[in-house]
């Protein structure tokens, strides 16, 4: 590609601010990638706290529900007496460009709105750990989807960065020197003309 250029001062000094910006550009990538890259460790952190207790609480739930059902027969009728919970709302904050989720959850205190005559404690207990689980739920879809989009934006960032350090800023370093060699030999062919044109100017007038 350099050897497409035309070697003149005009394309040397755009192609040197060219390289310039490449390179700022470069050192924002990858500020950008390590910024990300710490944030999206700290969330990893916190899914596998959440993941181990959630499958505990899950676990926990549908024993629970399996004890509720064989000592009432299948509660459904009970279930399907929960009113559907409409205090979740959803939120953003940027990190570096990424939008990153923030679930803003209005905890509803623990009321039980099946029939109390109809039900035991052991229906209650799992309507206690069902609630758990939709807590632990809710946090871990908000740290799991952050997660994701981190992922994406180091992975795309990766990329742009690769692209400038592995392709582009080599081309220009090239292109660059391409240059500059094609000028400073046509200073020297023109210093050696010149000097051509003297001497022979120097003998015809002695």
């Amino acid at each position: 590609m350099a050897m497409k250029v035309v070697p003149t001062k005009g394309n040397l000094l755009a192609n040197k601010k060219s390289l310039q910006l490449a390179t700022v550009g470069y050192d924002l990538l990858d500020k950008k990638r390590n910024i990300l890259i710490k944030e999206m460790m700290q969330l990893i952190d916190s899914v596998k706290v959440i993941r181990d207790q959630i499958t505990t609480s899950y676990q926990d739930a549908y024993d629970a529900l399996q004890d509720a059902n064989i000592s009432l027969g299948v509660i459904a009728s009970l279930v399907n007496e929960a009113p559907v919970d409409t205090g979740i709302t959803i939120a953003y904050r940027s990190v570096m460009g990424v939008e990153i989720p923030k679930i803003n959850y209005a905890k509803a205190p623990l009321v039980c709105y099946y029939n109390m005559e109809r039900s035991n404690s052991r229906v209650d207990y799992a309507y206690q750990c069902f609630y758990r689980v939709k807590e632990l739920t809710i946090l871990l879809a908000e740290v799991e989807n952050s997660v994701y989009r981190l992922a994406d934006a180091i992975r795309r960032t990766q990329k742009r960065a690769n692209a400038l350090q592995n392709i582009t800023i080599p081309r220009l370093k090239e292109t660059n020197k391409f240059i500059s060699e094609s000028l400073e030999e046509k200073e020297r062919e023109e210093f050696t003309r010149q000097k051509v044109i003297k001497e022979r100017k120097n003998r015809l007038e002695s």
